[in-house]
């Protein structure tokens, strides 16, 4: 019996061998793809961890660029109120100079508060109509102001760093019945 399991034939042992031998490559396949998919998972997980980063700081960055919006948008009124306090005010009447000469250097203590912290006016008068920045209140016909521009500014709108705090509320021209096409014209 010793004699029989030593004396195996050459092809067998070599038929053991090769199957030895594709095991050990089938494992090492085996090993190779799941090191490939740990390395795909391990880019995945730095990616996402830097998409994350960015995203905090670009967060953190709208966060002190916008913080003042709500307060920003609270003192509108007030700089809206100073400025039709102004222009109601009779300029020419002289017990009203000193009322006017203050309610002026608020006026502009304000403003340059607002444009410190970049608060801008957006003043649209003569300009074409711009809805993301604009609301139209109404339409009016003007044979002297291009279709589609602003003829009058009810109240100026705002933009804090560049986004739009409040629209103004404007007018906007349109044309004169007479050159608008009649139905039968378009038709």
């Amino acid at each position: 019996m010793a004699d029989e399991q030593n004396s195996q034939t050459p092809e067998h042992e070599a038929t053991q061998g090769d199957v030895q031998h594709e095991d050990l490559a089938a494992r090492v396949a085996t090993l190779e793809e799941q090191l490939a998919a740990a390395q795909d998972q391990s880019l995945r997980s730095v990616a996402e961890l830097q998409n994350v980063r960015r995203r905090a700081e670009q967060d953190v960055e709208k966060a002190h660029k916008f913080a003042l919006e709500k307060f920003a948008g609270d003192l509108l009124p007030v700089l809206d109120s100073l400025e039709r306090g102004l222009e109601l005010s009779n300029a020419t009447d002289e017990t009203l100079k000193p009322m006017r000469e203050g309610m002026e250097l608020t006026l502009k203590m304000l403003q340059d508060t607002l444009k410190r912290y970049q608060v801008e006016a957006v003043d649209p008068y003569g300009a074409p109509f711009n809805p993301e920045h604009h609301q139209a209140m109404a339409m009016e016909e003007s044979a002297t102001a291009e279709p589609g521009s602003v003829l009058k500014v009810f109240q100026k709108g705002y933009l804090l760093n560049g986004r739009l705090l409040r629209p103004a509320m404007v007018v906007v021209s349109k044309a004169p019945a007479a050159q608008q096409p009649s139905i039968d014209e378009k038709a």
